[in-house]
Formats: C-alpha cells, sequence, structure tokens
C-alpha cells in the first residue's frame, strides 16, 4: 500500500510537472512570436527624418494647388457673374427708334431696366424700314470682318463689341451700320419707352426742344419706336441672331436680326 501511494504521489508530481513544462512552452512560444512582430513590424513614427520631411513637403504642396484651385474657380464665378450682369440673356428686350428723317437705332437690353448691351446705328432711314415691315417679314443682316491675325488668341473683341458693320435688308445691300455708345439722349428714348414691354408708337417732342438734334422741328423731330421681346440665339463665336417674339406664337417673327463675322 505504501508502495501504491509514493507511485500515485509520483504520478501526479510528474504529470504537473509536464502540464507546467508545457504551460511555460506555450507562454514562450507565444512572447517570441510577439517579440517577432514587434521587431517585424515598422512605426510611422520611427522613419527616417529625410522621408518625413518629404511627406510634409508633398502635404504643403498639395494644400497650396487646392488653395490655388480655389482661387481660380471663385475669379471663374466672379468673371461669369460679372458677364451676365452686362451682357444679353436668351431673351432680351429689344427697341427700335428714331426720328421721322433720321436713321434707325436698334437697342438690345438684357432687362427693360437695364443699360443697352448693344446699340447700333444703321444707316437706313426709319421711314423706309418701317415700309419695309409694313409689307411683309423683314431680315436685317450686319456683317463685319474677321481679324487678319489668325494666330491671335482669344479674339481681341466680342461679336457684340464690333465697331462697323455692312448692312442687308431683305437681301439689298443698305449701306454700313455703325456701334454707338449709349448716350443721354438715347437714354432717355429708353427710359420713356420702359414700361412698354411690346408695342409701336411716336413719343412726343419735349416742349424745351423745339428744335430736334436732327435740326429737323414739329412733327418731323417725334420720335418713332417699336419695342418687344427677342429671342438670342448664338450659333458661334462669330454669330448670333435676334428673333422678335410674336404674342401669339404662330407664323414666322416679323423682324429678325443677324450678325455675322466674315
Amino acid at each position: 500500500m505504501a508502495l501504491e501511494s509514493s507511485s500515485r504521489r509520483h504520478f501526479h508530481w510528474t504529470r504537473k510537472v509536464s502540464n507546467e513544462d508545457e504551460e511555460d512552452s506555450t507562454f514562450n512560444s507565444l512572447e517570441s512570436a510577439v517579440e517577432e512582430k514587434q521587431e517585424n513590424a515598422k512605426p510611422i513614427s520611427q522613419e527616417p527624418e529625410e522621408q518625413q520631411q518629404v511627406r510634409a513637403q508633398l502635404t504643403r504642396r498639395k494644400l497650396q494647388q487646392l488653395a490655388i484651385s480655389r482661387f481660380r474657380s471663385v475669379l471663374t464665378a466672379l468673371g461669369r457673374n460679372r458677364n451676365s450682369q452686362h451682357g444679353l440673356r436668351s431673351r432680351v428686350v429689344g427697341t427700335l427708334f428714331g426720328s421721322r428723317r433720321g436713321h434707325v437705332h436698334f437697342a438690345f437690353q438684357r432687362d427693360p431696366n437695364s443699360h443697352p448691351a448693344f446699340l447700333i446705328e444703321l444707316a437706313t432711314p426709319i421711314s423706309g424700314l418701317v415700309k419695309e415691315m409694313a409689307s411683309g417679314l423683314v431680315r436685317i443682316a450686319l456683317e463685319c470682318d474677321k481679324e487678319k491675325d489668325e494666330n491671335k488668341k482669344p479674339p481681341g473683341r466680342r461679336l457684340l463689341e464690333e465697331p462697323v458693320w455692312r448692312t442687308f435688308c431683305n437681301g439689298k445691300k443698305c449701306g454700313f451700320a455703325s456701334r454707338r455708345e449709349c448716350g443721354p439722349k438715347e437714354l432717355k428714348i429708353l427710359k420713356a419707352v420702359e414700361p412698354i414691354s411690346m408695342g409701336a408708337g411716336v413719343l412726343p417732342v419735349n416742349e424745351d426742344a423745339k428744335v430736334s438734334d436732327e435740326g429737323e422741328s414739329g412733327s418731323d423731330g417725334e420720335i418713332m419706336y417699336m419695342r418687344a421681346k427677342f429671342e438670342r440665339v448664338v450659333g458661334s463665336r462669330d454669330s448670333e441672331a435676334f428673333y422678335m417674339m410674336n404674342p401669339d406664337s404662330n407664323g414666322a417673327p416679323e423682324l429678325s436680326i443677324y450678325l455675322l463675322r466674315v
């Protein structure tokens, strides 16, 4: 019996020792694996100083490029807003006016109360144009020459900024037309017809001005006008068209104006 109990104690002790050895070996293997991983893993903070400086420079360059691109986009948006304020939209207000024996003036405005974006004086007398319009449809073509320097980019001026035009009315040559700056007299006429959205008539002569600028008096000094909305169609950088919009939207427009740079 004593031999059997001593053998049992020896068996339990050897099993305990063997289990402890196994646990120690397992722990040591895990610890060595963790140490090996830590040695192989290279933290970012331990990169060489040169690489950190290069990384910082690249980050600064990216931020600078982003700031420049945003600044350019803001400038572009401001330029577009400026052009939209002073330029023309797809729907514009057109006014034809002039004294009975004077020349025809065309003014296109973005809004009825805005400054004219395009004002041109034709060599055609307004009485002749009225007769043409009474007989039927009127097509007015204005042509100007392109710049000789084809390598010049971008072009020196926009189409609406051309100073001199060749004029054709229903296919007949009618002299030349010239772009005008809107002076006090033109502004006064446009201000007088500002409440009118569409129509034609005659503006009375001012009592203070007995003689008009053309040296005419009486009924000859009265200002004839026609006002309507026009649809603007931009074909290209060298072509635009303005079509008078009819109230009933039926039939072809009674008056069409074409701007061409050839």
